[in-house]
């Protein structure tokens, strides 16, 4: 307890000296049913002065399931929330949220998992978990992990594995695979538990004990994968506190267009390189339309680097974004397309580790956008708006690019040779012309 007040006051000086304009401080089961957790209320609001909002179960519930629906705004399945007192499971689906329940089987509430009693903790879980039959209708859907003690199972997991990408947001496991590491996982010691890199001393100490929390609901609700959430209960607090109109709003492309006004040296280009190149591709699966949507908006973003390290930096950099609305393969489309929109390929040694997280088709995709990306920013020197004077339309066999009388100046050698790496991509020709003038003459 001392630790937490010392450490919260600590974050009142600092919120203080920011002059932040509103805090909110919600205290969710640990507290809630601690035989101590008034006066521990009432020491935090006097050394604060902030006020304290102890939240009961169906609270803490939805607003971790809200933190979810804003870092995955498709999310379809059960959220579950492993905190250190209790266990918060709810249905979403649409931004909708259904049925839940908590259930008191959080690690430090039940204990430490021992060989003596680990059938009657199994047994204990599963008790509550009678309590929840609306969780068949989890089968064939996703889970989705949420709190510490489950991001320390996804980081041992990484590890055991070597997974080329450290962020724990969208991390992806089937059920079946992770079911056997849990199991392995109940087989180690806590030495080698605490052994792994990446997990503190502290989760390591309960990490037996969520994993057989875990096996316990995938084996009840049988879910076809997990991934794991980075966005929980504190999230959802603020995604709750957001206007109707910003909760439906894809917080990818909104923290794209945030970063494009940062580090692009124009306005974001979205619509205008957006529609400029669609015709090249056609419609787009809506998966793939909001990243692309991203990748224009970003597509100047490395201007101002080292001509060089310019796709490097991109690729590290998008491929890494701390954002909402985006699993691994998102990330890995994303780099690979920033990363040919530079560098006009994707042989780079960080792109060979993770390129395999994304399917055949996608990655083509993701490297045909980055090269119409790489010609549409050449044809105009980044100044965009200029590839209004320029038109891709498609043909029998292949498609013309065709320049306005006007803009003929935009062409030359080098955008020559944008068009034929394109064309090399799409495995259709790109035929670079001059459009007709009024008058017929070129």
């Amino acid at each position: 307890m001392g630790s937490a007040l010392t450490n919260l006051q600590r974050f009142a000086s600092i919120a203080g000296a920011m002059r932040v304009g509103r805090v909110d401080v919600l205290a969710t089961s640990a507290v809630r049913d601690a035989s101590n957790g008034p006066d521990f209320v009432a020491e935090i609001e006097r050394r604060t002065g902030y006020t304290v909002q102890i939240i009961g179960g169906d609270e803490e519930a939805r607003l971790s399931a809200l933190g979810v629906v804003s870092g995955f705004p498709d999310a379809d399945g059960v959220v579950g929330d492993l905190g250190g007192g209790s266990l918060e499971l709810i249905d979403v689906a649409d931004q909708q949220l259904g049925a839940h329940t908590t259930m008191p089987v959080g690690p430090l509430r039940i204990g430490e998992v021992e060989p003596s009693k680990r059938r009657k903790m199994e047994a204990l879980v599963d008790g509550y978990l009678d309590g929840a039959p609306w969780l068949v209708n989890l089968e064939g859907r996703t889970l989705y992990a949420v709190g510490g003690a489950w991001r320390s199972v996804a980081k041992a997991h990484m590890a055991a594995v070597n997974y080329p990408i450290e962020v724990i947001h969208g991390y992806t496991i089937d059920r079946a695979t992770l079911s056997d590491f849990l199991s392995t996982l109940a087989l180690q010691s806590k030495k080698s538990i605490r052994a792994t890199p990446g997990v503190s001393r502290r989760r390591a100490d309960t990490m037996a004990t969520a994993a057989l929390v875990l096996q316990r609901v995938l084996g009840r609700g049988k879910p076809d994968r997990v991934v794991f959430s980075a966005f929980g209960l504190r999230e959802g607090c603020i995604f709750d506190r957001l206007p109707a109109e910003e909760r439906h709003q894809d917080p990818l492309l909104v923290a794209a267009v945030s970063i494009a006004r940062e580090t692009n040296r124009f306005a974001p280009p979205a619509e205008t390189v957006f529609n400029w190149l669609k015709p090249l591709f056609g419609d787009f699966a809506r998966r793939d339309e909001r990243l692309v949507r991203a990748l224009c908006m970003l597509s100047d973003m490395a201007w101002a680097e080292h001509p060089s390290y310019r796709g490097e930096h991109a690729f590290l950099r998008i491929s890494r974004l701390p954002v909402a609305g985006l699993d691994h393969a998102d990330r890995v489309f994303l780099g690979l397309g920033m990363l040919a929109r530079y560098s006009g390929h994707v042989q780079l040694e960080a792109a060979r580790k993770v390129e395999g997280l994304l399917d055949p088709e996608r990655r083509q995709l993701a490297v045909q956008v980055g090269l119409a990306l790489r010609l549409g920013l050449t044809l105009s020197g980044g100044a965009t708006a200029l590839l209004r004077r320029t038109r891709i339309e498609s043909r029998d066999d292949g498609f013309a690019l065709t320049v306005a009388p006007e803009a003929v100046v935009l062409m030359g050698e080098v955008v020559e040779r944008r068009v034929q790496s394109l064309s090399d991509a799409l495995q259709r020709p790109v035929v670079l012309s001059v459009r007709p003038g009024r008058n017929g003459k070129r």
